[in-house]
């Protein structure tokens, strides 16, 4: 990181405007015949090269290089309820395990429950070295203090490169938690994950709404981590045999205190949900009416499938949020997925591209869309999709 440096004595009324009309984010403002800079400063860096010269200086800060040799694995934090274990834990052991593989790594869980002991066996079957356990009475419900001191002693006692954790609920809460007792970095919502032979974590999601994908490095700092949404990446096939071992690991009693009391917990109703179906049909900007959502839904049915919307559906009032596709939605990964009137924006994409088949149904034959699809039809929803539902009553399929 740095700082801007203003050389006050060098400032003139005219200098003074030239700054504030340089900078595109209204970060300057002028006081007593001097600039100070506000927080909507974004460190563009624009008044340094395009201002007058001499006047803005950009001062890098002294960063402390650290020894990262002494730190190794690539952790993934268990997430589950009652000792049931999420599927993204099992899409992170692998993405773990392809990750260390190019370093030499080994491939850490960190389980924190009650009751886990057995559950964590079944995490030897996916290709992990060594399972954490931290299994205490206190640890049965989540609670944010003794869950987070318990992945503090672990990444103490291992030191871990990198920590990888699902975006779940729970993940969300837990992870900058974690990131703040180390002082170090924590990027949300990864899509795309590599890493450097010196064990720095590429990390790879949309920024600036979808409109650029930012690569993101955490080089001077240990552990590195990261979220990942469920159904973004590929979990490995399980193996019949156990591989590695399970470690119990103590914990202070001390550390087990929470000012949180867990009262009652009520189940939730099972929801058939659009991340777990295996063919989904999504109705985009093309629809003209909510009614119109009907032919959707017929054909999703027919298919045996759900129905999914885009973020300009749930903004006119014409779908549940629980059914949008895209960043600031559900991620999914069907089997097939037919796309009605979808543009394709960056957004949206990056929620279902992991489909193994998409086909696009768009009148504009450059929509975005087309450049993802593995089949296209460029034609009128209100044309092609009737004749979809003709086709596969008559028994002549989607083709």
């Amino acid at each position: 990181m740095g700082r801007l440096l203003v050389n006050q004595e060098k400032l003139t009324p005219s200098i003074i405007e030239e700054l504030m009309n340089v900078c595109p984010f209204s970060a300057m403002e002028e006081k007593d015949g001097k600039i100070e800079i506000n927080a909507a400063c974004k460190m563009c860096k624009l008044c340094v090269k395009k201002g007058p010269a001499g006047v803005m200086e950009f001062i890098e800060d002294e960063e402390v290089a650290i020894d990262k040799s002494l730190w190794k694995g690539i952790a993934v934090y268990v997430d589950h309820v009652e000792g049931e274990i999420h599927p993204v834990t099992y899409e992170l052991i692998g993405k773990g395990r392809e990750l260390a593989e190019k370093i030499n790594h080994p491939v850490y869980a960190v389980f924190v429950g009650q009751g886990i002991k057995d559950r964590a066996k079944e995490l030897l079957h996916y290709g992990v070295d060594e399972v954490f356990l931290y299994d205490y009475e206190e640890l049965k419900d989540f609670r944010i203090e003794p869950y987070t001191a318990a992945v503090e002693d672990f990444i103490n006692k291992v030191k871990p490169s990198t920590l990888l954790v699902g975006a779940t609920t729970v993940g969300r809460s837990l992870a900058p938690r974690v990131a703040a007792r180390f002082r170090t970095g924590l990027t949300a919502d990864c899509t795309v994950l590599d890493i450097k032979e010196n064990t720095d974590l590429v990390q790879i999601r949309p920024a600036f709404g979808g409109n650029i994908m930012a690569q993101i490095l955490n080089p001077n700092n240990r552990p590195q981590l990261a979220t990942v949404r469920y159904k973004v990446m590929n979990a490995p096939q399980r193996a019949e045999e156990e591989s590695g071992k399970v470690i119990e690991c103590e914990l202070d009693s001390s550390k087990l205190h929470s000012n949180i009391e867990v009262l009652k917990v009520t189940k939730k109703e099972a929801e058939i949900g659009i991340s777990e179906a295996e063919v989904i049909v999504v109705a985009g900007r093309g629809i003209k009416a909510e009614r119109d959502l009907e032919m959707i839904r017929e054909l999703a049915n027919l298919l045996g499938g759900q129905v999914a919307v885009t973020r300009p559906m749930i903004e006119a009032g014409w779908g549940d949020a629980k059914r949008q596709i895209g960043l600031s939605g559900r991620t999914v990964k069907p089997k097939l997925i037919i796309t009605c009137g979808v543009s394709g924006s960056v957004q949206f994409v990056a929620g279902m591209k992991g489909s193994d088949c998409i086909i696009a149904i768009n009148k504009d034959p450059k929509a975005s869309i087309f450049n993802v699809a593995h089949y296209g039809i460029v034609g009128d929803i209100y044309e092609v999709v009737p004749k979809l539902i003709n086709n596969i009553k008559e028994g002549k399929g989607i083709a």
